[in-house]
């Protein structure tokens, strides 16, 4: 999976009004979202979905982060490729972020994701932030 999430590396939203990147489109088109016609709905889920749907792995199907917290098998010690799940403005809130781990250090979690400063790269985040990593099997 990280290999398909890697080709994709740099896709990146389109600015101004009516542009829209095709290829943000197809992740939402492919794993069944057909209704979204923009490249400005929030797309880390629908990113991760598409890695792992194109890659015969099980995947929410939804547009939610924290719809990932559902998916696959928690695991304490996260490998590269694992699914890594972020709250983003509150522990509690519905809101999040999703991606694959990369790698970390004593402090951040180094996600290669979707919507990430609105494309497709390799972020750090805060492990503060962290929900769950996320282990996918086939399907």
């Amino acid at each position: 999976m990280i290999n398909t999430a890697l080709s994709q590396f740099g896709t990146r939203e389109l600015q101004g009004p009516e542009a829209n990147n095709p290829r943000i489109i197809e992740y939402f088109q492919e794993i069944g979202h057909i209704w979204v016609k923009t490249d400005e709905t929030a797309w880390c889920s629908a990113f991760v979905n598409w890695v792992a749907k194109t890659n015969g792995y099980e995947h929410s199907g939804k547009l939610n982060a924290r719809s990932w917290l559902d998916v696959g098998q928690p695991v304490a010690i996260p490998k590269q490729g694992d699914v890594v799940i972020l709250w983003r403005i509150a522990k509690k809130d519905w809101r999040g972020h999703v991606g694959f781990y990369v790698n970390e250090t004593d402090t951040h979690v180094h996600i290669l994701g979707g919507n990430q400063s609105n494309k497709v790269c390799i972020k750090p985040y805060p492990k503060e932030r962290l929900l769950g990593y996320r282990r996918l099997r086939k399907v």
